[in-house]
């Protein structure tokens, strides 16, 4: 007697991906049993579960699983399952308390302030370097620009320094304009949630298909302009506590590369790999768990959108091969509709529902799995 086991493996794009080198960081590997017997009872078993995937490689992001036989890999890429698979596990615990019910989108100021300020950071450096050489630039008698002093109290600081500081102050202030905004604007928004709406799913969706349904608004307001529907799919982070259990290392230890330490105001068991430290969205008010504003998944795709209507709407599937739903500790491939709801003012107001969604009937499989930093701001719906 042989065992069927499945295998998942996962390099996730950690927070702020761009800063990584992705072969440099570990595959998190974790394998269960499913079943003993013969190779053919095994190889027919197979058949009734959900294909396998490969969403990018081994040399950058990946998320895989597949099924091993004996210990050794079974390739089914071109057997293709003579029905759709649905998952029956429970939602996993981010997308309970983080990815349903009602958002609003940040203050477009943060995303502005934060490319702005990265380059006043670059010049202040240079400024203050070029202050430190130009003693020695002036005793081979190159002149100076900009290093004349301002009085301001009872010290003198260098001209140049005066000027660029501003450069770097005024964009901080702004984006503590732009939090306090963000703060009134939850506020405001909680006092008044409006109606959820309704979806009704003309058929069991399928990965790769179009998404065929219904949606009814029972409460519009005066401030509500175009109101569009559109479907989405992605990876999300996996749950720390399996990260580190896949990759032999204990909670107490130090963390595995591309991992940080968790903040305990933040994560929680179970919830995502804690690599955000809080920073994925601006400030939040501590009235709702989970936070009001939509964090977007590391890795995902959009699908098609189109604007509200009372007639059966079709969304055009990804155009990526991605899988069904995955709702493991490890590996998380979620799927969500998004009604976005753009306002006179405030920022377009998002109202999110999970969705189940059945596997194609064959392997899934991406090149290069799609990435971004992470921040709720960076990622515009």
């Amino acid at each position: 007697m042989i065992e069927l086991q499945v295998e998942q493996r996962i390099r996730y794009p950690p927070f702020e991906s761009h800063r990584f080198i992705p072969a440099k960081l570990p595959i998190a590997i974790s394998t269960k049993v499913i079943e003993t017997g013969t190779r053919d009872d095994l190889i027919n078993t197979v058949q009734n579960l959900a294909p396998s995937f490969k969403l990018g490689s081994d040399e950058s992001w990946i998320v895989e699983q597949r099924y091993l036989i004996d210990g050794e890999p079974y390739t089914d890429e071109e057997k293709e399952r003579n029905e759709h698979v649905l998952e029956s596990n429970k939602k996993p615990l981010i997308v309970n308390e983080q990815r349903q019910g009602w958002y609003l989108t940040p203050n477009p100021i943060h995303a502005a302030i934060r490319n702005f300020i990265s380059k006043t950071v670059v010049l202040l450096l240079i400024a203050l370097g070029y202050l430190f050489i130009e003693p020695l630039l002036s005793s081979f008698g190159i002149q100076g620009i900009g290093t004349g002093t301002v009085r301001i109290g009872l010290l003198d600081y260098p001209l140049l320094t005066i000027i660029v500081l501003p450069l770097l102050l005024g964009p901080l202030a702004l984006r503590v304009g732009a939090n306090l905004a963000d703060l009134v604007q939850q506020q405001n928004f909680l006092k008044s949630e409006p109606i959820d709406p309704s979806i009704t799913l003309i058929e069991q969706p399928v990965a790769g298909q179009p998404l065929k349904l219904k949606v009814s608004i029972e409460e519009t307001r005066e401030d509500w302009k175009d109101i569009e529907v559109l479907w989405r799919v992605g990876a999300l982070p996996p749950a720390r506590e399996e990260v580190f259990r896949s990759l032999g290392v204990a909670e107490s230890k130090q963390p595995p590369a591309g991992l940080t330490t968790e903040l305990p105001h933040h994560w929680q068991i179970g919830l995502d790999d804690g690599t955000g430290g809080g920073e994925e969205a601006p400030m939040e008010a501590r009235e709702v768990k989970g936070g009001l504003f939509l964090r977007p998944m590391r890795s995902m795709e959009a699908g098609g959108r189109c604007s509200l209507s009372k007639e059966v709407m079709t969304l055009d599937p990804p155009t990526m091969e991605w899988p069904g739903t995955v709702s493991t500790k490890l590996i998380r491939i979620h799927w969500e509709i998004i009604i976005r709801i753009q306002r006179t003012k405030g920022g377009p107001l998002l109202w999110v529902l999970p969705l189940p969604v059945q596997h194609p009937k064959s392997s899934s499989q991406i090149a290069t799995l799609p990435t971004n930093d992470g921040r709720a701001e960076s990622v515009p719906i």
